[in-house]
């Protein structure tokens, strides 16, 4: 028990007693709690991560605008290969190379194939 004595004597001190429950109250049982804050600062890293793609992303696209407005060659680049358009009285000729990813047109007419 003597070994005890510095222990229960520091638990007897009212000050120290207030301050360890409030330490445990703001630690584990506040709607703030550090497990809450942690995540939370997982989440904002994140969104930081996402808003930086998004910004870059923006960026980007307000350069292709720009480019699209100002420059007509680059419209009728992106037309011809985005949207496979052509000029009147033109034949398109579309070869894709299996071994590169596929740029698949939404608009074109999809055809099964029998195996």
């Amino acid at each position: 028990m003597k070994k005890f004595s510095p222990y229960i004597s520091l638990f007897k001190n009212k000050y120290f007693v207030s301050a360890l429950v409030f330490v445990v109250w703001i630690s584990f049982v506040d709607r703030n709690d550090l497990f809450t804050q942690y995540g939370r600062k997982q989440e904002l890293k994140k969104l930081e991560t996402s808003k930086n793609y998004y910004q870059a992303e923006i960026a980007s696209t307000k350069k292709e605008l720009q480019d699209l407005t100002n420059n007509s060659t680059v419209l009728e680049k992106i037309a011809r290969e985005k949207f496979f358009l052509k000029r009147p009285n033109e034949d398109v000729f579309i070869i894709e190379d299996s071994s590169t990813a596929k740029n698949v047109n939404p608009f074109a007419p999809t055809i099964a194939k029998a195996d």
